[in-house]
């Protein structure tokens, strides 16, 4: 896998974190088990289990992958996966395409970023992995020079789908995408047969996406192997809010340019 390094390293000092990018086999394995720990054995998604312990597909040597290490215990305790557009052209696609059709986007395909596979460490949740992990996107936007990020975000079906649907339905009005980047899904989440729940509980990496100025970009894709309801979210980077683009590393004029 090319090697791809951050140009600067981002140190949160309180939390004695370091960001930087997978750089090597082993590093991308330390990545790998994070997710399983995270995405198999926390949600206790058993049908997903494997042996070697590593939450691996076909685009993880394909993607670049910011990586948070606790610089005491050398503890990877965040990751983010991006997908760059030259990267999607040599392979053909991007992981949504698993689950949406995206033609509608196929004249932004040059210009975009895909993030997924976000995963945080249980004991590290605090805010300043997600923090490090949003600098080094924006920096890695920069660099790639893409005005578009975008990705899928998961809520989770344990529940019955009744939050999902309770989460869709108070996002949708406020922060539908305009019909030209709408996308649809393959296996819709059957909204309209599952009562919402009373009060929506938002997932923290969909309220900080929508805060930022991101959009939903259509109805939910059903994800059975994860349990999950996935929205596909498109952050144009001239949506960026001023006061998130500071707090992240972004200047915001230059965003909008």
């Amino acid at each position: 896998m090319q090697t791809s390094i951050v140009q600067a390293h981002v140190r949160a000092t309180s939390a004695k974190l370091v960001l930087s990018m997978a750089s090597t086999p082993e590093e991308l394995h330390e990545v790998q088990r994070l997710r399983y720990k995270v995405f198999i054995e926390t949600m206790g998604l058993s049908s997903l289990a494997r042996e070697d312990g590593l939450d691996s597909d076909e685009f993880d040597e394909h993607c670049d992958h910011l990586i948070v290490r606790d610089s005491d215990t050398l503890l990877v305790v965040g990751t983010y996966r991006l997908l760059s557009a030259t990267r999607a052209r040599k392979i053909g696609r991007v992981y949504s395409e698993n689950e949406f059709d995206l033609g509608r986007l196929n004249n932004l395909r040059g210009r975009m970023v895909e993030a997924g596979r976000a995963c945080i460490h249980p004991d590290y949740r605090g805010g300043s992995v997600i923090m490090l992990l949003w600098s080094g996107l924006a920096e890695y936007m920069r660099r790639e020079r893409c005005d578009y990020l975008v990705g899928c975000a998961s809520i989770s079906l344990a529940d019955g789908g009744h939050n999902a649907v309770a989460v869709y339905q108070s996002l949708a009005a406020r922060h539908m995408a305009p019909m030209e980047y709408r996308v649809t899904p393959h296996l819709p989440f059957p909204i309209d047969k599952v009562a919402p729940a009373l009060k929506p509980q938002i997932p923290p990496l969909v309220k900080g996406y929508l805060r930022s100025g991101a959009w939903i970009c259509g109805d939910p894709a059903w994800d059975p192997d994860f349990e999950s309801a996935d929205l596909f979210l498109m952050l144009p980077l001239a949506n960026l809010d001023t006061r998130y683009a500071r707090h992240y590393g972004v200047d915001g004029e230059a965003a909008a340019a």
